[in-house]
């Protein structure tokens, strides 16, 4: 169930909100070992996220906007990922077979079918869809495939007939393969291949992959000096040579930062060192909560300690699932490898103690 809040006043919010900062990274290992990363953001409250383990054999419903059950499917694989809001909502994940997919908010170019409350038998809501992957697929094309055979609708439509903002998807498998899915114009659904290793939210990926061409100038380490007259200026410190990196935490600047931080990665030889690599890096895309609040907004600034929810680090070749929270900086991780997905219930457990802690190591 819900937490806290109803889903309708969940969804309501998130449709006044101005964005959710999403920012995901893939990175790989020099033995083509594969890491999918990603942060997840939202300032307005906490989105009780939950840790969630799921069986083989578990029977999934989705309950549709208005209530209706929608289609209903037996998963095939067991599955680790991260819940928001509700434990049936899956914000990020890996199953057993080092499938991984997560949702990416794409509030204004996101644009999904009608919904038709006369039939619905193949009908999925946007925020089921996460779950429908992870327990069923193993490979990025079986799961392009078998887009065909459903109806990704909004799981929210207010009293106007207005639906939820939804999101984009990215999808990926042990091979390397890796997709963003996009559904805009009332249900058109677009597939990327995702060569860049990184998706953040609006406008559309082929976009933001575009707007790479306005920073072919930045390069890593420090600028040569430069003769002006007869005077000759040098670098203040390192990183001159990528002047002019956005620095904000708009979705198209996240995308060019989070680029150019994955492209200049140096070779890593081991899963472990790309599964700290990837910590590291996005680090630089942790929000400071009071940044996301106008001056007629700040007396509306929650009681949490940041904007980054959580963030996740998947090693999808050794199935191993790493994270860490807003109120735990520590590192925790679930080895796939180690749980029996034969037996047993989905299970939801808390990502932390629900406070900031420090420990003491004074001597």
């Amino acid at each position: 169930m819900i937490r806290n809040i109803s889903l309708a006043i969940f969804l309501s919010i998130t449709a006044m909100m101005p964005s959710e900062a999403c920012t995901g990274i893939s990175l790989a290992t020099t033995g083509d070992e594969y890491i999918q990363a990603r942060t997840i953001e939202w300032g307005e409250f906490d989105l009780n996220s939950q840790l969630i383990i799921s069986p083989r054999g578990h029977r999934y419903t989705s309950r549709l906007p208005d209530n209706q059950e929608g289609l209903t499917w037996d998963s095939q694989l067991g599955f680790v990922g991260i819940s928001v809001s509700n434990d049936q909502f899956i914000g990020e994940g890996v199953n057993e077979a080092g499938l991984t997919a997560g949702l990416f908010y794409f509030k204004g170019y996101g644009s999904l079918a009608p919904y038709n409350p006369e039939a619905t038998a193949n009908n999925i809501t946007d925020m089921d869809f996460v779950r429908w992957m992870l327990s069923q697929f193993r490979t990025v094309e079986e799961v392009k495939s078998a887009l065909e055979s459903i109806k990704i609708v909004p799981v929210y439509i207010d009293k106007n007939g207005v639906p939820s903002p939804t999101a984009h998807w990215r999808v990926s498998d042990p091979s390397g393969a890796s997709i963003v899915i996009e559904i805009i114009d009332n249900g058109r659904i677009t597939i990327h291949d995702n060569e860049v290793g990184v998706l953040t939210n609006s406008p559309g990926f082929e976009w933001q992959v575009l707007n790479l061409n306005n920073y072919i100038n930045l390069l890593p380490g420090t600028a040569k000096p430069q003769t002006f007259g007869e005077h000759e200026a040098s670098s203040f410190g390192v990183g001159t040579a990528f002047l002019g990196l956005p620095g904000d935490i708009s979705p198209p600047s996240r995308f060019v930062r989070a680029a150019f931080y994955v492209s200049t990665v140096p070779p890593l030889e081991t899963s472990l060192e790309a599964v700290s690599q990837a910590f590291h890096i996005l680090n630089n895309f942790d929000i400071p909560l009071g940044t996301e609040f106008g001056p007629t907004h700040r007396t509306k600034i929650p009681d949490l300690p940041s904007a980054t929810q959580w963030t996740a680090v998947i090693d999808q070749t050794n199935r191993v699932f790493y994270f860490k929270s807003m109120y735990d900086s520590a590192v925790r991780k679930v080895d796939l490898n180690r749980i029996d997905f034969t037996t047993g219930e989905e299970t939801a457990r808390p990502l932390d103690g629900g406070r900031f802690t420090v420990q003491d190591v004074t001597p």
